[in-house]
């Protein structure tokens, strides 16, 4: 089954050019800004959209993704309220691939089969579960393939050519490159470095490796444009959405503070032609 993920990653290579995928919080810093920052972001440049779903516990979170999910609880956000926000920008957006991000802990309390029924429902396109292993794919992995949902696993610079048959089993859609060792938004990656990771995983994989973690502006982007399929921006947007507040609330800026960064990032991405496959 081809999701939006595929069609979206075959379509750019095919133009000679890497993804932007960009990451925000479901419900930071309230639901209705969410929603704005969310419709505001393919028409900023972001070619796929990495949605949080806020959880208590976030071990793998830098402090800008973790402030970020504690804003999105305190307004109220659940995961049933991020599964209505998908199916709310999809009333006006058909074609940008969503996928959400986070912990098994609120899906499993949710139910896998229901939470796995409603996700496909309201658009979404694929998971990132942090929390688990492949050695547990059966939780969740497995059952969400055979629902039609892509699931992407992380591989980080520990990730040996051991370990990396077992990381990408059951992976699909792409590879989460997580090219720093530590928590979110911590470092900054370093192309070259980064540009040897991305061929020792394709010697594994056909799928299209995407990089992130400590991407945070278009130069940034484009020295990783440059060896990797797709681009992952997240403590960068998230700090400027929190530079827009005012008292914690949505400011007037919010939604443009979002959508220029995203913006020039998006430039920095297309700047950089690849050859065309």
């Amino acid at each position: 089954m081809t999701t939006r993920i595929d069609t979206r990653f075959a379509e750019l290579a095919a133009s000679g050019r890497a993804a932007l995928v960009t990451f925000v919080m479901a419900g930071d810093p309230d639901p209705e800004t969410s929603l704005a920052i969310l419709r505001a972001l393919p028409k900023a440049g972001a070619d796929v959209i990495e949605i949080g779903m806020p959880f208590t516990d976030p071990m793998a979170d830098g402090p800008a993704i973790q402030a970020a999910g504690l804003r999105a609880l305190k307004a109220g956000q659940t995961l049933k309220k991020t599964l209505a926000l998908v199916n709310d920008f999809r009333a006006e957006d058909m074609d940008t691939p969503i996928v959400l991000m986070g912990y098994y802990n609120p899906i499993y309390v949710h139910g896998v089969e229901r939470f796995l029924v409603e996700a496909r429902e309201v658009g979404v396109d694929g998971l990132i579960v942090v929390d688990l292993p492949p050695e547990e794919d059966e939780e969740l992995c497995v059952p969400a393939l055979k629902a039609g949902l892509n699931f992407i696993r992380l591989a980080t610079p520990t990730t040996d050519d051991k370990r990396l048959p077992a990381v990408l089993a059951n992976t699909s859609g792409f590879v989460y490159y997580v090219s720093i060792t530590g928590i979110t938004g911590s470092a900054a990656p370093v192309a070259v470095d980064v540009g040897a990771a991305v061929a020792r995983i394709k010697r594994h994989t056909h799928l299209p490796v995407a990089v992130g973690f400590g991407v945070r502006d278009a130069a940034s982007a484009a020295g990783i444009a440059a060896h990797a399929d797709g681009v992952v921006v997240g403590s960068a947007i998230i700090d400027a959405l929190r530079g827009s507040l005012v008292d914690g609330r949505a400011g007037p800026d919010s939604v443009s503070a979002v959508a220029r960064l995203v913006g020039e990032l998006s430039q920095g991405v297309r700047g950089v032609k690849k050859p065309k496959t």
